[in-house]
């Protein structure tokens, strides 16, 4: 995702991480995965004051946000009124705070952290320069990750003319990008659902049946399985080679392509499937687009191996199609955009398999492998699976398509 994509590990400060045996047990009951618990939300407030002391920063600021939700649990709107938690190097966390919204804060407040309270007429951009010299922090770097607007950074500067604000990138990045057993088995909860989402919309698909309808249909079993929907993009016919979309209904009809990239969310954490179908009898055409879709996504998982980069699963996937005639680059005919993303809280994180990323793989990190092959005027086909990596290579979240009519 833009510059981030090409940060290295290393230069992140990215710390070592134990081998993950994926042992998903302890974290299922019988009826449903538990959520993030405080133990795990304090480890990593420990970890980013690890890191925020190796880069040498007084603090890290965080806006409403999935950070904000990831280090504290809470879920709050980013409001014109600035609540904000305030990580230090040292010390406990503070919540800066409206007045007027303490009693709705502490509804979800289960950490101990210091609440900062600031009245309308107070500059609460002022309690951030305070609160670190109250645990001996009086200057430095403050760290600003990366969803925070503009107006606050802006404002701690110049509120707090003793502090230099800078990129939080090395201690958010490090934390969120190398997933935990725990949120993995979250992340393979929501793939689950999203697989019987997808399974019965196919299964029910109908000629007349508009992509908005058939979308509903994934939207109505997400929510079902007690999942918070996040999208279901369905592309029906010529509108399949459009990556993203278009505004424009579609019907389906006998022969038509049908292009399913659909999500949601168990406990906060993402799934991310893409399956490409056809109403009917498959032409040669379709068969042969589709089977070099495969062979593409293939090359990906076979690259997608510890110590190679992002950069190289990219380059193999789109060798297979280029090889076959289409592209070059992301010229279509042919694969217009990268290979993959990250994923975890948020359905696009950072760790995107794109060109010349010199991103290192590592274990726990989590994305996708989805290389479309786009044809403009007639259709598109897109497989996407998601992956963990391990200490033996990457795992698949959902086993990938066999065939046009066989999607897991």
């Amino acid at each position: 995702m833009h510059r981030r994509s090409f940060l290295s590990l290393s230069a992140l400060g990215l710390l070592t991480v134990p081998t993950l045996s994926f042992d998903f047990s302890p974290f299922f009951n019988s009826e449903s995965p538990t959520p993030i618990t405080d133990k795990e939300r304090l480890e990593r407030i420990a970890k980013a004051q690890r890191l925020l002391q190796e880069n040498e920063m007084a603090g890290l600021i965080l806006d409403a946000g999935t950070s904000m939700q990831y280090f504290s649990g809470i879920r709050w709107w980013p409001s014109e009124r600035a609540l904000l938690v305030l990580i230090p190097a040292t010390g406990k966390p503070g919540i800066i705070c409206p007045a007027f919204e303490e009693d709705r804060l502490r509804e979800q407040l289960t950490l101990d952290m210091n609440v900062l309270i600031w009245d309308e007429h107070e500059n609460p951009f002022k309690l951030v320069g305070s609160y670190l010299s109250d645990l001996g922090l009086s200057k430095g770097n403050i760290g600003m990750e990366e969803r925070v607007r503009f107006f606050i950074s802006n404002g701690i500067v110049k509120a707090n003319p003793e502090f230099i604000v800078v990129s939080g990138d090395p201690i958010t990045i490090p934390c969120r990008m190398i997933k935990t057993e725990h949120e993995i088995a979250l992340m393979q909860a929501a793939t689950n659902i999203t697989i019987q989402a997808i399974q019965e919309a196919v299964s029910s698909l109908k000629p007349g049946m508009t992509n908005y309808q058939i979308g509903g249909i994934v939207r109505e079993v997400h929510e079902s399985h007690g999942a918070e929907h996040d999208f279901a993009l369905v592309l029906v016919g010529e509108a399949s080679a459009l990556p993203h979309g278009t505004r424009k209904p579609q019907a389906l009809k006998e022969g038509d392509i049908v292009l399913m990239d659909c999500g949601c969310r168990v406990h906060g954490y993402s799934s991310d499937i893409t399956r490409t179908t056809v109403y009917g009898e498959p032409s040669t055409f379709q068969k042969e687009i589709w089977a070099l879709e495969k062979k593409s996504q293939s090359a990906g998982f076979a690259a997608a191996q510890l110590g190679n980069t992002g950069g190289m699963v990219d380059a193999a996937s789109r060798k297979v199609i280029t090889d076959a005639g289409y592209g070059p680059g992301y010229k279509v005919p042919g694969l217009p955009h990268r290979t993959g993303h990250g994923i975890g809280m948020d359905g696009h994180e950072w760790g995107n398999m794109v060109k010349d990323n010199p991103l290192k793989l590592q274990e726990g990190m989590c994305f996708s492998i989805e290389p479309t092959i786009a044809i403009p005027g007639e259709f598109g086909i897109r497989l996407e699976d998601c992956v963990y990596m391990t200490a033996e290579g990457p795992k698949w979240f959902s086993t990938p398509a066999s065939s046009l009519k066989e999607l897991f």
